[in-house]
Formats: C-alpha cells, structure tokens, sequence
C-alpha cells in the first residue's frame, strides 16, 4: 500500500490541533478514581526494523497490510515498533560503526519505516516508535557501539538528534495516532559486547539526564507529542525521578523470567538447565504465584494513580514454555494490568512469542490463510 504523505500529514494535522488544544490527558481512558493517562492500548511489538542490519535475504516477517486488518478486525488498537538505529543509517556494514557514522541517515530505510506508520495508521491503530537500539545502548549485544549512553556526552547528542530528527519527521501526526518510546530496557551495562553481562538499574539521575534531553529535542518540533519511557533496570523499576517530566512509562510482563523466557539462548548459557516452568509453584527453589504478580506491579499502578500514564509495552513467553503454564501464567498477568487500566503489547504478532507461526510444539494450531493461528493465546488477548 503506497499512501500519499502529503495527504496523510494534512488530515493528521486537524486531529493533532485538536488533541494540542486538550493536551495529552484527553487521550485519558478508566473511571474517574483511577484513571489512566493512557488508553488501554492493546496490541503487539512489530520487527520490521528490530535486528540492526537488513536480512540477506527475501524478509518474511515484514509487516503486511493484511497482519493489520487481522489486528484491527481481532479488536486490537496498538503496534510498538521497536527499531535499531544502525537499520536506517547509510554506513558500511562490513566495518565497526564510529561516531561519525551515526549521523548518516539513510532517507529510504526512513522512508520505509514512516510507511509502516501510515499503514498502522491506516487501520486506525496507535503506533509507538521504539529505539530498542539507541546510540550507545542496547540491552542485547551483538553490535559494536561506538559509545556508552550513560558515560558519553557525544552518545547523548546522537540519542537527541535521533528523536528530534522523527519528532521533526512525524511533527503533523496526531498524538493519538503516534507516541515515541525512547529507550528499549534501559539498565546499566559495563560491557555492551557482553550478552550475559551483569545487568542492573542505571542511576536515577543519568537516567533523568538523557530522557529529559530527548525529551526537550522531540518538543522543540512536536510539542505535544506523547513520550514513554521505560522502567529502569530493563524495564521493571518505576523511576520517581521522571514524574515530573510530563512522560509516560512502561513496564513489563516477563516475570518470573523462568517462566517467559524457558530455555531461551539469549537468557540462558546452557538451556538444559532451565528449571521446569509451572503456575503457580516453586521453581529453582522459590515459590511464584498471582501474589508475587500484583507485588510487583503495585509500584506501577500507584504511579499511575499519580496521574502519569502506564503502558506494558512488552510481554508474553518465548515458545518453549508449555502452553497450558504459559496460558494459566499470563492470564494474570493480563487480568491484573486490565483491573488497572493498563494495557499491554505483546511480543510479537507472527513469531515465537506471537498469535502466528509461534513454533510451538505442544499445542494444535487453527490454519489462518496459510499461518498457524495459537487460537488459545488469541482468545485469551481478546477477552482482555
């Protein structure tokens, strides 16, 4: 679907002077005791720009316009797009990136990502922009980076000129159609090249001190753009020290990780000895329950409670998990989030963690125009 930008900017524009003269409480959803800033968005993470280079091949996750339709007709309103900064920039792939380098934008690769936007957009979902790679930090390795985001001044101007180049891009997009989240999972890592490195909370202040620069680079274009962060130590910690910074934030719906991430490689340096999920029990000596869920999202209820809006950007279980503890498991999860007026994007729509072509072994599949549909998961999500 090729969609006329110059059209599309014109009609978002009355709706974003509309929401500007409201301001973003009037995208405010729940009852009037404990109302959220934030709609109940439901929906999922898209991967089309997640790994930092291009595929090599023909990219059969690419979001289609049916995968949208699907989304729409199911009732979900949300996509999350989590993106690698190195995706869109014109550099030579066969060498380390230097600080230079992130400079070079690529204006197709930003072509194509604005058009993924418009084509959300289109079916009338949300859509919130992600750097889930941002210059100087990733919470996975696998790239070099030229820089540290939480030492580097340099790394810090890069991570605003990124945000204020889509701020300028998107300036005429409603902020009911287009949030940015700054930062994939933020968390202190001494060593970026590390995949299983001691991860742990960034320091309240570093961590003010480059969302507050990023959010000032996106409002110096787009003034009423909505802002997310994510909770410190990779997305779990409530961070009192953004409240009064006008951002959202999100949290996650991964814990126990035992449970969402059995026997994934990137978790666990020998998999074989990933203890066997249940729900609820005890699992490598240490019992989980519905309890220890609402726990933890206690910090994030009240938070928003507080007036600033809660969304769960990600959540869900990698495919190892059995079906029927993954189901049991995230029941609650979801349960718990919605009784809060919090919603929630699963990770991803088609893949391992998704409603199509998960892989999963233990469970029969519906066929969906030639997908594999986990109906379970799917009636689950729509009755939440």
């Amino acid at each position: 679907m090729k969609t006329n930008r110059r059209n599309f900017i014109r009609n978002t524009a009355i709706a974003a002077t509309a929401i500007s003269v409201a301001g973003p409480a009037a995208l405010a959803s729940g009852t009037e005791a404990s109302r959220n800033k934030f709609p109940r968005w439901k929906g999922f993470n898209l991967l089309d720009f997640f790994s930092p280079a291009p595929p090599d091949g023909p990219d059969k996750g690419r979001s289609t316009e049916d995968d949208f339709k699907w989304m729409s007709d199911w009732g979900f309103d949300f996509v999350r797009i989590p993106m690698a900064y190195p995706r869109y920039l014109a550099i030579d792939r066969t060498k380390d990136i230097t600080k230079d380098d992130v400079y070079k934008l690529d204006e197709k690769m930003l072509n194509e990502v604005e058009n993924l936007v418009y084509l959300a957009n289109k079916y009338k979902m949300h859509v919130s922009l992600n750097l889930h790679r941002g210059p100087g930090y990733c919470i996975n390795a696998g790239f070099h980076e030229p820089f540290n985001l939480w030492k580097d001044k340099d790394a810090q101007e890069a991570f605003n000129y990124h945000w204020k180049m889509w701020a300028k891009r998107f300036r005429n997009i409603s902020p009911e159609l287009l949030s940015f989240d700054l930062l994939n999972e933020p968390a202190y890592i001494e060593d970026m090249n590390d995949q299983y490195a001691k991860k742990g909370p960034v320091p309240g202040q570093t961590y003010r001190l480059v969302i507050e620069g990023a959010a000032k680079a996106i409002r110096s274009e787009s003034p009423d753009r909505l802002i997310i962060a994510d909770g410190n130590n990779v997305g779990n910690m409530v961070s009192p020290e953004l409240i009064d910074l006008n951002v959202g934030q999100s949290c996650r719906g991964y814990w126990p990780g035992v449970i969402s991430h059995y026997q994934a490689s990137w978790v666990w340096k020998d998999p074989s000895k990933a203890p066997t999920p249940v729900w609820p029990g005890t699992m490598d000596g240490k019992y989980y329950d519905r309890k220890g869920l609402e726990d933890l999202y206690k910090p994030w209820i009240e938070l928003k409670d507080q007036g600033v809006g809660v969304h769960c950007g990600e959540c869900g279980c990698w495919r190892n998990t059995p079906h029927d503890v993954f189901l049991a498991w995230f029941t609650d999860v979801i349960d718990i989030l919605t009784n809060a007026g919090i919603g929630y994007a699963l990770w991803n729509f088609r893949g391992d963690f998704g409603i199509l072509d998960s892989g999963r072994k233990d469970i029969q599949y519906a066929d969906w125009y030639g997908h594999k549909l986990d109906k379970k998961l799917l009636d689950l999500l729509k009755k939440y």
